[in-house]
């Protein structure tokens, strides 16, 4: 179910503060994506600055104004549940080293809840919602409380979420730096299991007969 987005939240998110907000797998901590936003993220989390973080997107008309699309992406995520997989894509423009500068993680969200924040404020980031090295907070009212009495400001959008395993991150073929590199790879396995995506994948090429991307 959609909860409501108070106008006071989004001026906070807006100026550069973080706001927690309803995933389908984990609440996540968003934050727009400027420099001193990403501080303040940084801050929040106490999260090692060389450790990049995800962005949440509505939908890909929204990444693609951020990453450079291949037409086999819908495919990839059409084939699984909504929300469940991060996919890292090659950045349209160099973004701040702490979104992984040319390399981005991309999550479209299934929460109604964080697409209707998304559509108000834009790409944000989606990270855990909890001080890095720790568990995360099984709802969003927890995940709060916590960083708030660590003394952190942070919004907050109520919404229920799942819990269990993050998202699986996956490194697209386009981000290999290797010549004629034409793979993916699970870089994380979370709710989809990494046998799963390899299967995807396997059955794709073989069907397909034709160089990814080509």
């Amino acid at each position: 179910m959609e909860q409501a987005i108070s106008d006071s939240a989004l001026a906070l998110v807006s100026a550069g503060a973080c706001i927690i907000y309803p995933t389908s797998t984990q609440p996540a901590l968003g934050c727009i994506l400027t420099s001193a936003a990403l501080d303040n993220l940084y801050n929040v989390k106490k999260r090692p600055s060389e450790m990049p973080v995800s962005v949440g997107v509505v939908d890909l008309e929204q990444a693609a104004n951020l990453v450079e699309l291949t037409d086999d992406i819908p495919e990839i995520l059409s084939s699984f549940p909504e929300g469940s997989l991060t996919i890292i894509l090659p950045a349209k423009e160099p973004l701040d080293a702490r979104l992984g500068t040319n390399k981005i993680a991309i999550r479209v969200v299934a929460h109604p809840t964080a697409k209707a924040l998304l559509r108000a404020c834009g790409p944000l980031t989606a990270t855990s919602a909890n001080i890095s090295g720790t568990p995360p907070a099984a709802t969003c009212e927890a995940a709060a409380e916590t960083l708030r009495q660590a003394g952190h400001e942070v919004a907050l959008v109520a919404g229920e979420t799942l819990g269990g395993a993050p998202s699986t991150l996956i490194a697209w073929y386009s981000v290999c730096d290797l010549p004629d590199c034409a793979s993916i790879e699970v870089l994380r396995e979370g709710i989809v299991p990494a046998k799963e995506v390899i299967a995807w994948w396997k059955n794709r090429t073989s069907n397909s007969g034709e160089t990814p991307g080509m």
